[in-house]
């Protein structure tokens, strides 16, 4: 009868909406990946300036830091970008306003740390967005 006439199309609407929700998951998954980058990456190059420059704006240390090293970079897509960094960086004999001919401090006031960054990058605007930061005294 007509009860049993609506129930059809219900169950058919039930799998349906199953079915996209699923492959939405699924898609989900297949558009995260991550991988190391080179550190000569020019979104990479960008982000990297960008963290020099808060980490400095930031620190309260008379001199200016300078990355040494990149230990680790990686990208990590989802809808958006996000690069998690590893890296080196020693304290310069550049004071806050100075930028140029910086070399690196030596005896007393030798400091290198080591800092993990997780930035959120929107690269062709330069938008960037520390969502994770932590550095250690060496």
């Amino acid at each position: 009868t007509m009860a049993r006439f609506w129930q059809a199309p219900q169950l058919l609407l039930a799998i349906f909406m199953a079915l996209v929700a699923h492959t939405y998951q699924v898609r989900k998954k297949t558009f995260l990946s991550v991988g190391e980058v080179s550190a000569s990456d020019p979104y990479v190059t960008t982000t990297m300036q960008y963290l020099s420059d808060d980490f400095n704006k930031k620190n309260n240390d008379k001199y200016n830091f300078r990355i040494v090293r990149l230990l680790k970079v990686q990208k990590q897509i989802t809808d958006h970008m996000e690069f998690h960094v590893n890296m080196e960086m020693r304290r310069t004999t550049c004071q806050k306003l100075e930028t140029t001919n910086c070399s690196f401090q030596e005896g007393e006031l030798y400091k290198q740390i080591e800092c993990f960054y997780s930035v959120f990058v929107v690269p062709w605007f330069e938008k960037y967005k520390i969502l994770n930061k932590n550095c250690t005294d060496d």
